[in-house]
């Protein structure tokens, strides 16, 4: 049954990927099966064994007076489809949920050091989250899905370029991303994992998003927004 399900999501992703339509989509897309090729081989991403993180920064003349931050998206869905033709004709995506995220984990934010280092109020987090997600920030009720999608890849493993089309705020922007892969080969011969590896640089305003400020921009979020990933693999064409 998880099988089953987890192919039926990804078919959802692929043709997302596919369509012109993935430009605006934001409610649940009926889907076809999964046309897997003869000697392709597709692996889901394992949110249990994965990390994706926002960072988001202060800015202003006051901005000693707030905080940098760390969202995690705990709860992620997507794949990694190897074309029988190699890298370049295969194909990734990455979906999560920005009312999903969780924000200023203590640990998380302890991990990360220096300015991220200092715990924060539970009455803070939960300010900070309602004007970031809030109708005047990323607007999360209207607009909840953040999705990255591969267009196009270069390299040879473990070192990759990926062109990619991400998603948000109701808007698409294409962008190069270098991605490393570690333990592709082996995981193409057996029912193991692969880990991949990368980071992206948002700019809000690039998608329509007007950064979050107080005072009339005396203390305010950076319009620049790091995603930071790093995901594993499960094999879906192993046997069970």
């Amino acid at each position: 049954m998880f099988f089953l399900g987890a192919r039926a999501r990804l078919a959802g992703l692929l043709l997302v990927c596919a369509s012109s339509a993935f430009a605006v989509a934001q409610a649940p897309i009926d889907v076809a099966p999964l046309t897997v090729e003869p000697g392709g081989k597709l692996f889901s991403l394992a949110p249990a064994q994965s990390t994706v993180r926002m960072f988001a920064f202060r800015a202003g003349k006051a901005a000693r007076f707030g905080h940098n931050h760390v969202l995690s998206a705990p709860q992620f869905q997507g794949y990694f489809y190897l074309s029988p033709d190699g890298p370049s004709a295969s194909r990734f995506a990455l979906e999560f949920r920005l009312d999903q995220l969780e924000m200023d984990n203590p640990d998380q934010r302890a991990a990360v050091g220096d300015s991220f280092a200092n715990p924060l109020s539970a009455e803070s987090v939960a300010s900070t989250r309602e004007h970031m997600l809030g109708e005047f920030n990323l607007q999360a009720d209207q607009f909840p899905f953040v999705r990255i999608s591969s267009l196009e890849i270069s390299g040879e493993a473990p070192k990759f370029a990926a062109k990619v089309a991400v998603e948000l705020h109701g808007q698409t922007r294409e962008m190069w991303v270098p991605v490393t892969v570690r333990g592709l080969p082996q995981a193409i011969d057996a029912a193991g994992q692969f880990l991949a590896e990368g980071a992206l640089v948002l700019r809000q305003s690039d998608f329509g998003v007007t950064p979050y400020s107080v005072l009339g921009g005396l203390l305010a979020v950076r319009d620049e927004v790091i995603v930071e990933f790093s995901v594993k693999t499960t094999n879906l064409n192993a046997p069970p």
